[in-house]
């Protein structure tokens, strides 16, 4: 991504770029982007399969969506044109007919689908990422306006493309960070630390340790694994168990006493008054 944004600015700077050597490189943005869109996509695919916990139907609306926006975007690359700028004003692809704006409207759909599922399936808002797949969505749909919406004052004006940078830019940055984000399945309310509590097992990674310190020495100890489900269940105490006898020999200031020579006096209280004597 970085190396893609740094030449398509070069080219839209650059006042020394000539429309002749424009015509020869204004298809290199549409079609990169198009390929950023796809790996994009396919993590929003692979994500929402996942939290649903491998659902066969959200696989196939999700899958569905991303092959029809694979085709959209790779069919639209080819009806782009260098945009009839001023000598010095650098060099910007535009779309020939104002329906290429489906090259937007394809991962638009698939970004809502993942919203959608996201916001469907998950309880805390930014656990879960969920201003993440709001951003992405939010971001796309101003593309959109702009692309259908907008009406261009003449052939030389680039209005239709000119969030288009920045929505790519914030949609790729924005799902590297649900990357970063994902902690786990989102079944049952989600995970606190990383573990699932309908697998039987849990990652050996946590997150959210406390630390204590006492006397100097510092310990850390694993955190225990909860989800939503376990705090609704309210758990019954163990009872109190009564070690057994050992027999074992306790020393009182250094002198043992033997365990058969123990002295116990019981003190009672007797309440007379509460029963009738006879004289």
């Amino acid at each position: 991504m970085p190396v893609e944004f740094t030449i398509v600015a070069v080219a839209f700077f650059d006042t020394k770029w000539s429309q002749a050597s424009c015509q020869h490189f204004f298809l290199f943005e549409p079609i990169c982007t198009a390929i950023l869109l796809a790996a994009t996509s396919a993590v929003h695919v692979i994500r929402t399969h996942a939290i649903y916990d491998k659902s066969r139907p959200v696989l196939v609306g999700m899958g569905s969506l991303y092959a029809i926006q694979i085709v959209v975007t790779a069919i639209c690359c080819g009806f782009y044109r260098s945009v009839p700028l001023d000598v010095g004003q650098g060099c910007i692809a535009g779309p020939k007919h104002n329906w290429v704006g489906i090259y937007w409207l394809a991962p638009t759909l698939l970004y809502s689908a993942s919203f959608a599922l996201a916001l469907h399936r998950s309880i805390l808002m930014l656990r879960d990422g969920l201003n993440l797949y709001g951003a992405i969505w939010g971001v796309n749909m101003v593309n959109m306006l702009f692309w259908f919406i907008m009406k261009p004052t003449g052939i030389e004006d680039p209005i239709k493309t000119i969030v288009t940078s920045m929505t790519a830019v914030l949609t790729t940055s924005m799902t590297l960070r649900i990357i970063l984000n994902i902690r786990g399945s989102l079944k049952s309310g989600g995970v606190f630390t990383g573990g699932t509590a309908s697998s039987g097992h849990s990652s050996s990674r946590t997150t959210h340790v406390i630390s204590t310190r006492s006397g100097g020495h510092h310990s850390s100890q694993a955190a225990h694994t909860y989800n939503l489900e376990d705090m609704r269940t309210t758990k019954p105490e163990a009872n109190w168990s009564e070690p057994d006898a050992d027999n074992k020999v306790i020393a009182i200031d250094g002198a043992q006493l033997d365990p058969d020579g123990v002295r116990v006096t019981v003190d009672r209280e007797v309440g007379y008054d509460q029963y009738h004597h006879t004289k």
